[in-house]
């Protein structure tokens, strides 16, 4: 049965087939919501409650259409929850332009295009939310992540003008910042081609590896994102900020804006033994 929460709004999430993007679809779907899932993909298990269709934000053409026809069956667009993404690992070295771009395709852009598409709907309503999924390592740069994490603060940057561009206009945008999650995340994560050859980072980009598997395999439940993200849209006036996660991590967050530079970085290359 549809809460009085979320009666009558519309949701689109992307990136729905699995890991966060499923857990948001399906929790928003039990508390009223009428949730359109999207991925290049379709889910293992069949949605519950919820609609899935086939959406590649790579492509702006079907970005284009699928927001049009999500639109045309609800009739309205309340909010979107731009969470596809992936994970790609390997020094700086060692990533080339292509395997960045091809990165940056889906975290990046696909965010941008999904939000192309929708903020027109918006701005006509005069109401809107948009949730952008970032991470912790868009606020930290990470060791070994580092075109994942500048990704992540793309996606950050791009996200705090927009804020303030459309805030006049009734619209809502809110960036969401996990820490290590257990999802199939872990498992899809691309190793750069270079990265298994060259000898210059081979053993500390293991030990990096190691560690970051380690802390997603045993990271908290992608439920607990969910929550936020139902929370968020709930709220009448979320703030710029959610961070999520292992209390470790999100503090983190806030040592770096208080630590010495110097000690800040002494602290996670020691965490992530590459010194």
């Amino acid at each position: 049965m549809r809460t009085a929460k979320g009666e009558g709004r519309t949701v689109l999430v992307t990136g729905a087939s699995s890991g966060i993007g499923r857990a948001c679809a399906d929790l928003l779907a039990r508390s009223g919501f009428a949730v359109y899932g999207t991925s290049r993909s379709a889910p293992v298990d069949p949605p519950a409650g919820w609609t899935w269709q086939e959406m590649d934000v790579r492509d702006g053409a079907a970005v284009g259409d699928g927001v049009a026809r999500i639109v045309a069956a609800a009739g309205r667009l309340d909010a979107v929850i731009n969470n596809a993404g992936f994970g790609i690992a390997g020094a700086v070295e060692d990533t080339t332009v292509d395997e960045t771009l091809d990165l940056f395709q889906t975290n990046f852009f696909g965010a941008l295009r999904v939000c192309r598409a929708v903020l027109p709907h918006f701005r006509a309503r005069g109401a809107g939310t948009i949730v952008n999924v970032s991470s912790i390592g868009g606020r930290i740069g990470l060791p070994f992540q580092g075109l994942y994490s500048a990704s992540k603060f793309a996606l950050e940057g791009m996200t705090e003008a927009l804020r303030m561009e459309v805030k006049p206009l009734g619209i809502r945008v809110v960036l969401i910042e996990p820490g290590d999650t257990r999802t199939g995340f872990t498992a899809r994560r691309r190793r750069t081609a270079a990265s298994v050859t060259n000898d210059a980072y081979r053993e500390r980009f293991a030990r990096a590896l190691d560690r970051i598997e380690q802390d997603e395999v045993g990271g908290g439940d992608p439920t607990a994102v969910a929550r936020l993200v139902l929370r968020v849209l709930r709220h009448p006036n979320p703030r710029l900020r959610y961070t999520v996660g292992d209390p470790t991590q999100r503090l983190a967050v806030v040592a770096r804006g208080i630590l010495p530079g110097r000690l800040f970085e002494w602290g996670i290359m020691r965490y992530y033994r590459v010194r």
